[in-house]
C-alpha cells in the first residue's frame, strides 16, 4: 500500500505578498512546490498571521495551483522566535492529526516563515516526526533538503549514554510496581503521586486519598492494598455517602439481633468482613458524627463495639479513606473531627485533576476506548471503533471537570450513538455533557411549570460558542471548527440570533 503524501508548512509574508499582488509573478515558496512537486493529498497550513489574510491566501493558492483544499489552522504566537512556543504550538499540531503514522509521507516546507521557524522543523524531522525537508527559491526552484547527521540516531543515544548512571539510579529508586499498573499515566505529578503510594504500601497506617470526583481514588486504594503484605486477604470498599444516616453504625460496626427495630438477625459489619485485610471508606467526609467517634476509637484502640453489644471485639484493618471535599475546610467548620481528620491523614495522597496531567489525556483516550472496544467485542452488533482526527481534537480541548469518569462514559456514549466505525467530532459534542456549577445535570432538569426547552439550548448555546471562541483566540474560524460549524458564516449567524456579538481578535 503506497503511502500518502502530506505537505506541512507555515504561510509566510512572502506567500501573502505573492497572493496579494505585490510581487509580480512570483508564486511564492508554498505555491512553488506545490507546483513542482508530485501532487499532495494533504496540504495542512500554520498561521500566525491574521487569519483572513491567510484564508485569502489559501483561496488564491487553490486557484492558482489546482491542489486539493489546503487545510488552515491558526497559531498564535507571542513572538515568531520563540523556539520553545513554536516547538510546542507545532507539536500540538501534529499530535492532533494522529502524527507519526506508517501510512503517511510527511514533508516540511523549510522557507516560509522565520529562522527559528525552520530549525524547528528540522529538530521535528529528526527526532519525533520523520518528514522529507524541501525549500524553494527562485534560481534552485524545488530542492530537497538532507543533512549528514541524525539526530535521533546520533546525538540523542550519546547524550542517554552520558547520563545512563543517572537514569538508571533513578529508575531503581522507585520503579513502578505491577500493582499500580492500571494506572495509566506518563505526567510527572501523576507519577509523584504513585512513587508515595507506593511507599505508603509497605507501611501499615491509614491513608488519605484526596481528589475531585472521577480522579480514579479508589484504583489507588486497590493498588495500594495489592502492594501490602495483605493483599491476599479482603478488600471491602464501602460508599459513606450511600449509607443511610441511621444505618451507618450497623453498616460499619456491625450489630446484635434485637438491637434495634428491623434487627432480625445479627450482622457482623463492614470492619469485621474485612479482618485481616483493608477496608475502604469512600467518601469519608459523608460520615455523621457518631460514626465518626466509633472510628476514631477503632483507628486508636485497634477494636469496635457492634450495636447491642457491650463488650468490644479486636479487628486488625488498615483504613484507606478517600473524599472529594475539603477536609481542612470542614474541620473549621465543625463538620468532620479534627482528631479523626489527623489520625487519618498519615499517609495522606493528592490526585491531580486530568486538567493538571500534562500527557495524560491523549494516552487515556487510546487506553479507554480498548478497554471499550475489549469489552464489545462478543456483542455480534458492535463495531471496532476508532477516533477522528477532529473527534480526538474535540476530547483533548476538553476540560473535563468530572476527570476520567467523565471521559470514559463520553467515549463510552460516543461509541455506542456513532453511526459508523470511526467515531465523529459530532458524535463526542453530543456526548459531552455540560454539567452547571450548582451540580445539576442538564439532562436532570425538572420538566413541568418554568421548564423552557428552547431557553435551555440557548444557554447550551451560548455556553459552548463562549468557551470556543476563548479556546481560538477569537478567531472565528477557528471556533467554528471547534463546534463543529461548516464555516464561520454558520457561527456569525447563530451568535446573532442569541445576542452574542463575536469581537474576533485581530
Amino acid at each position: 500500500m503506497s503511502k500518502k503524501n502530506w505537505l506541512i508548512s507555515w504561510v509566510g509574508k512572502a506567500d501573502h505578498d505573492c497572493a496579494e499582488g505585490a510581487r509580480g509573478d512570483d508564486l511564492g515558496p508554498v505555491a512553488s512546490a506545490i507546483k513542482a512537486h508530485t501532487p499532495f493529498d494533504k496540504i495542512h497550513l500554520l498561521t500566525n498571521y491574521d487569519f483572513e489574510r491567510s484564508k485569502a491566501y489559501c483561496a488564491w493558492l487553490e486557484r492558482t495551483t489546482g491542489c486539493v483544499e489546503a487545510d488552515l489552522y491558526s497559531v498564535d504566537l507571542s513572538s515568531p522566535t520563540d523556539y520553545s512556543a513554536i516547538y510546542s504550538s507545532v507539536c500540538a499540531e501534529l499530535k492532533s492529526l494522529r502524527l507519526p503514522h506508517d501510512d503517511i509521507q510527511l514533508t516540511f516546507h523549510l522557507s516560509p516563515g522565520t529562522p527559528a521557524m525552520t530549525a524547528i522543523w528540522i529538530i521535528l524531522a529528526k527526532t519525533r516526526f520523520p518528514a522529507r525537508l524541501i525549500q524553494t527559491s527562485k534560481e534552485k526552484g524545488l530542492e530537497t533538503v538532507d543533512f549528514f547527521f541524525d539526530l535521533a540516531n546520533e546525538y540523542l543515544p550519546e547524550f542517554l549514554q552520558r547520563s545512563s548512571e543517572r537514569i538508571e539510579r533513578l529508575s531503581k529508586e522507585v520503579p513502578v510496581a505491577a500493582e499500580f499498573s492500571k494506572l495509566v499515566h506518563r505526567s510527572p505529578v501523576m507519577r509523584e503521586q504513585i512513587q508515595l503510594a507506593q511507599k505508603i504500601a509497605a507501611h501499615q497506617v491509614p491513608v488519605l486519598i484526596l481528589g475531585e470526583t472521577g480522579t480514579g481514588k479508589e484504583l489507588f486504594a486497590e493498588a495500594i492494598h495489592a502492594a501490602s503484605s495483605r493483599a491476599r486477604k479482603a478488600f471491602i470498599a464501602v460508599n459513606c455517602g450511600a449509607m443511610p444516616k441511621d444505618l451507618a453504625n450497623s453498616e460499619l460496626f456491625g450489630h446484635k439481633k434485637g438491637a434495634f427495630t428491623g434487627a432480625d438477625s445479627a450482622r457482623p459489619g463492614h470492619f469485621r468482613e474485612a479482618e485481616g485485610g483493608t477496608l475502604f471508606l469512600d467518601e469519608i467526609g459523608d460520615l455523621p458524627l457518631d460514626s465518626q467517634v466509633r472510628l476514631l476509637r477503632a483507628l486508636q484502640q485497634r477494636e469496635i463495639t457492634p450495636l447491642g453489644e457491650s463488650k468490644p471485639v479486636k479487628v486488625d484493618v488498615r483504613i484507606i479513606a478517600a473524599t472529594h471535599r475539603e477536609l481542612p475546610k470542614d474541620v473549621a467548620e465543625g463538620r468532620f473531627r479534627e482528631d479523626l481528620f489527623h489520625r487519618l491523614a498519615v499517609g495522606i495522597l493528592n490526585l491531580p485533576p486530568l486538567r493538571a496531567r500534562e500527557g495524560d489525556l491523549d494516552l487515556l483516550i487510546d487506553h479507554l476506548l480498548k478497554q471499550i472496544n475489549a469489552d464489545a467485542a462478543d456483542k455480534p452488533e458492535s463495531q471496532h471503533k476508532e477516533l477522528s482526527p477532529d473527534a480526538r481534537k474535540l476530547l483533548l480541548l476538553h476540560d473535563w471537570p468530572g476527570n476520567i469518569r467523565e471521559l470514559y462514559h463520553t467515549l463510552l456514549r460516543a461509541a455506542i450513538w456513532s453511526a459508523s466505525a470511526s467515531i465523529e467530532a459530532a458524535d463526542i459534542q453530543r456526548s459531552l455533557l455540560y454539567i452547571r456549577k450548582g451540580g445539576e445535570s442538564l439532562l436532570e432538569r425538572q420538566l413541568g411549570k418554568g421548564f423552557d426547552l428552547q431557553t435551555l439550548l440557548d444557554d447550551i448555546s451560548r455556553h459552548y460558542i463562549g468557551r470556543a471562541m476563548e479556546k481560538s483566540g477569537n478567531k472565528k474560524k477557528r471556533a467554528a471548527e471547534l463546534l463543529g460549524f461548516s464555516n464561520y458564516q454558520t457561527l456569525g449567524n447563530r451568535a446573532e440570533k442569541l445576542g452574542l456579538k463575536l469581537d474576533e481578535k485581530d
